[in-house]
């Protein structure tokens, strides 16, 4: 299982919430949640959790279940045993061997992180190509 020792915030494997969870840094859960989870901050789903709702976080890692939709602004990560029953999107993706995943996902990488194409580079291109044009029919 994870090494939650670092994480500040654990829900252990005998507690069971129905409803909305919203945290701020770190939160392990390997309990059963039936709700929405939403944070700016990193999840960690442990080998028994059991969650049955949408997850929003900046990133999570799932060693148990999950049975709803996975919007996460970095990374997701599904290991071994893991078992996703619904859709996903993430900037990054990782599946091990082993996980099993159901659904559709939607993997952008962050916009910043791709190169933009040249501003100055399609300006020179399109005077350009008249002259070319104008040489090639011989005016």
């Amino acid at each position: 299982m994870a090494d939650i020792s670092n994480i500040k915030n654990s829900l252990s494997s005998d507690v069971e919430i129905k409803g909305s969870i919203k945290f701020a840094t770190d939160l392990s859960i390997d309990g059963k949640v039936e709700g929405e989870i939403t944070s700016e901050g990193i999840l960690t789903l442990g080998e028994n959790a059991d969650v049955r709702g949408e997850i929003k976080t900046k990133s999570v890692t799932v060693y148990g279940k999950v049975h709803g939709n996975i919007t996460v602004a970095e990374k997701c990560e599904l290991k071994s045993r893991a078992q996703l029953i619904g859709d996903l999107k993430a900037a990054r993706l990782i599946i091990e061997e082993g996980a099993t995943f159901v659904g559709k996902s939607e993997v952008t990488p962050n916009k910043g992180a791709l190169p933009k194409p040249s501003a100055t580079a399609s300006s020179d291109e399109t005077p350009a190509a008249p002259s070319k044009i104008a040489s090639i029919l011989g005016r």
